[in-house]
């Protein structure tokens, strides 16, 4: 034992360090099976699933239902990742007796699994980031036994949803202790302090986000940690936008802020507007033309801290309701919450900044009335540190590139790539694929670390760690790296007798 943990608790990250190592050897075609069966038991008991989640964390039958969709096609896009075998990034240089600095010894290079990872799941997403979900799916493909901790706002489901993933990977033949799953804060401080644990991540507030990055980092050995923390998600509408499509901009953006109650890392939480525009009118439109019902927030905790964000931001200089929403406070505790949208100039936001910038997770957003001639490149790092997203809005003219005001676009759409993640256009963020391409991630404080991301087939490369084989006989290799190349990866190969060629067609 190392001292710190509960037997209950040494037990598990035993059985995960113990895993490890046979975990790490099944093939790509093993775990691939293995994840499948998962996905494919997660849907036949989506049923049961979604009955337990909608009671703990008011969310709908369509959403959630959806999520065990999104959560089962995710496993999926993993499986066949693990055959392609492209995130292993197997890498060849041939042994060159002629190189360009001397002898060069054959030196192969591939990725392998870091070892036991524990994964702290979100609240508002309850298949989707949490027990089985994208952090947890990465994991495994990666071939990293994986100790999950379950998030207290849906308990029931996180055992629920343990026991159908355990249940499927036993049945595919994994070794034991791929899979645990523990309960309580301070049970998974401690498993994060554990010397055989070798990584973490995490979906959440940047509060314990930082909390947790920060022991992860002031262990005796330091560990990854990827956390995924806040994000307000600014939005840009040109004047040209607002002219074109005032009414579709502003049902869109409404949808987006209110859907499952605004609980959502990608909600829009800030739109820059031109002043005048009629978009306010439009938002206000919109919804009278087909208002919201209340919607519960997940949980006491989250609506009473969103009631008083709320509050703070109503009562912020200059800002005025342009739909005033509420939230009430039933007989148990629960909030339920109507979407309020807000409007301020931005001379007042910048005077109320301390008030106003921080992420208000549930249905409130924030119009922010631009003058003229604004400097629309010069508000992202005024305002901001990093965000998941960042969206703009232009019209069929502006989209060609070839209007008077296309350098300051362009200075925008550099502005913002340079503090997020995504770049979005014409849409809204509350939409994140699950295709190999996506990069959910950004700089601080959206994530803790801004190279990564938690969705799209990058994610896996978080939990595995490069090793370079330098004139290793071939039967020792790992098979990405042999000439037979029997798993059939790509390999990028430097053959010998190229090195003195280097740059030469740059002179």
């Amino acid at each position: 034992m190392t001292g710190t943990l509960t037997p209950e608790l040494e037990s598990v990250v035993a059985r995960a360090a113990a895993a490890a190592p046979a975990f790490a050897a099944t093939s790509p075609e093993e775990r691939a099976r293995a994840i499948v069966a998962v996905a494919d038991a997660l849907e036949d008991a989506k049923a049961h699933l979604v009955e337990i989640g909608m009671r703990e964390t008011g969310l709908t039958e369509a959403r959630l239902s959806g999520e065990v969709t999104r959560t089962a096609v995710q496993l999926r896009l993993f499986a066949d990742t693990l055959v392609d075998g492209g995130y292993l990034d197997a890498r060849i240089d041939y042994a060159d007796s002629d190189f360009a600095l001397g002898v060069r010894p054959d030196i192969r290079r591939t990725h392998l699994p870091l070892g036991p990872v524990i994964n702290f799941s979100a609240s508002n997403f309850p298949f989707a980031f949490s027990v089985m979900g994208g952090d947890s799916a990465s994991i495994l493909a990666a071939g990293c036994p994986l100790i999950v901790k379950a998030h207290s706002g849906h308990p029931e489901l996180s055992d629920a949803t343990a026991e159908v993933a355990a249940a499927a990977l036993a049945g595919a033949g994994m070794p034991e202790g791929t899979f645990q799953l523990i309960h309580g804060r301070e049970a998974g401080v401690e498993v994060l302090k554990d010397p055989r644990i070798k990584a973490g991540a995490f979906t959440g507030s940047i509060a314990v986000g930082r909390l947790l990055a920060d022991i992860a980092a002031s262990r005796p050995a330091p560990i990854p940690f990827y956390g995924e923390l806040g994000s307000v998600n600014p939005v840009f509408v040109t004047a040209a936008a607002i002219a074109e499509r005032a009414g579709e901009i502003a049902s869109g953006y409404l949808t987006s802020v209110a859907g499952s109650a605004g609980q959502l890392c990608t909600k829009p939480g800030f739109v820059f507007v031109p002043a005048g525009s009629e978009l306010p009118d439009a938002v206000a439109a919109a919804h009278a033309a087909g208002e919201l019902p209340e919607h519960r927030l997940l949980d006491p905790r989250i609506a009473r801290s969103f009631a008083e964000r709320r509050d703070a931001i109503l009562a912020a200089q200059g800002v005025r309701a342009v739909i005033p929403g509420g939230v009430r406070f039933d007989d148990a505790g629960q909030g339920w919450a109507t979407p309020t949208v807000v409007a301020v100039s931005l001379d007042d936001f910048r005077v109320g900044k301390e008030a106003l910038v921080e992420e208000a997770f549930g249905p409130l957003s924030i119009l922010v009335e631009v003058p003229e001639g604004t400097d629309l490149a010069a508000l992202m790092p005024e305002f901001y540190e990093g965000n998941l997203t960042g969206t703009l809005h232009l019209s069929a003219e502006e989209a060609t590139g070839e209007t008077a005001n296309a350098a300051e676009l362009q200075a925008l759409v550099s502005a913002i790539a340079a503090q997020v993640g995504r770049v979005l256009f014409n849409g809204w963020s509350t939409g994140v694929a699950v295709t190999p391409a996506q990069q959910h991630g950004g700089p601080w404080p959206a994530t803790t670390n801004d190279a990564s991301t938690s969705v799209g087939t990058s994610a896996i490369k978080r939990f595995l760690r490069p090793v370079a084989y330098q004139n290793a006989p071939d039967a020792f290799l790992p098979a990405a790296l042999r000439d037979a190349n029997p798993a059939g990866v790509p390999q990028a190969i430097a053959p010998a007798g190229e090195s003195k060629s280097w740059g030469a067609r740059w002179r």
